[in-house]
């Protein structure tokens, strides 16, 4: 059976973080403000590096690799939408609906990653599909139950279907989409990540059932977690916007399991919730509200999980440069 959880993560540090005009036409969770963006940044990189200090004191693994300036990446900060590392030594590579965003992709990154320990066998590259406008951003998009072999996708304009069923097929995986929704104003709008809606631990689901509008859908939700044996603890919408949806369960080195989540998606929870999230692992709390209003994500997005093998035989491997060409 395959692992859920994995104790060794990459973050990038940001360089120039700030509001994204480019993703803020479908994330209604982005905020913008006359706060000069030298400012932004500042405070985002003094958030990026306490989190970095808590996770490496709770003896999680983090590799860490610092933005460029050139080209122009707000968004980089979130390294899960444009790749994702593999139990099997394979890579995949997303393609991103906001131009500005499919310059995150970087050789140098992988070969950091390499370097760390692990092995690069192969890749699947998607992303050419966003040259034709389809696009499937990582695990943001989905949310993968590595246990049991399913992986969930909300469907939207950074999500679509036909990218999302070639992946299953190719890292087998059994999908199941849904509509997730939010209010906007006084309309219904997409849900532009699966991740801000739901969280997947070994043993329960973190899922706003309020957003799947469409009944049978969120029965099939429902049914397909209980199946799993998997405890269904539902948060609200104005919870969802507070990011409760968007946690990440990892492990230390020595497999004690934590709950990663930030400080707003925390406070915005009820006792009965935190009681039983804590009865399945221990919470980690990380306060970031200058990357959550600007970047319109959270704690999970920032963490790119590496499920890689460690690396034993070198000739076993593509290059970086092989692997993204």
């Amino acid at each position: 059976m395959s692992k859920q959880t994995t104790n060794t993560l990459l973050m990038i540090e940001p360089v120039a973080f700030g509001f994204n005009r480019q993703t803020a036409e479908n994330n209604y969770f982005q905020q913008e403000s006359n706060v000069p963006q030298s400012l932004i940044q500042e405070k985002a990189l003094r958030e990026f590096n306490r989190m970095v200090e808590i996770l490496e004191d709770e003896g999680i693994d983090v590799t860490v690799v610092k933005d460029t300036p050139e080209p122009h990446t707000p968004d980089s900060i979130f390294p899960n939408n444009w790749v994702s590392f593999h139990s099997s030594g394979s890579i995949a590579l997303y393609p991103m609906f906001a131009k500005n965003r499919r310059l995150e992709r970087r050789i140098d990154i992988l070969e950091k990653v390499r370097k760390a320990g692990f092995a690069l066998y192969d890749t699947k590259d998607y992303s050419p599909l966003e040259e034709n406008g389809i696009f499937l951003e990582g695990t943001g998009s989905m949310v993968l139950d590595r246990m049991n072999r399913k992986a969930y996708a909300a469907l939207s304009m950074r999500t679509f279907r036909e990218p999302f069923l070639k992946f299953c097929e190719d890292f087998r995986y059994t999908p199941v989409c849904f509509h997730a929704c939010q209010t906007v104003g006084n309309k219904r709008m997409p849900v532009y990540h699966t991740n801000v809606m739901m969280c997947i631990g070994d043993g329960y689901a973190v899922v706003c059932l309020e957003a799947v509008d469409d009944e049978a859908e969120r029965q099939l939700l429902v049914r397909t977690l209980t199946d799993d044996r998997k405890t269904i603890i539902p948060i609200s919408e104005a919870q969802m916007h507070r990011f409760a949806g968007n946690m990440l369960q990892v492990e230390n080195r020595e497999k004690k399991k934590f709950l990663v989540m930030s400080e707003s998606a925390c406070q915005s929870l009820h006792k009965e919730q935190i009681d039983k999230l804590s009865a399945c692992n221990e919470i980690i709390r990380i306060d970031i509200p200058t990357i959550e209003k600007y970047g319109g994500g959270s704690v999970r997005c920032m963490m790119a999980e590496i499920f890689l093998p460690r690396k034993e035989d070198n000739t076993a491997r593509q290059s970086p440069q092989e692997l993204m060409k």
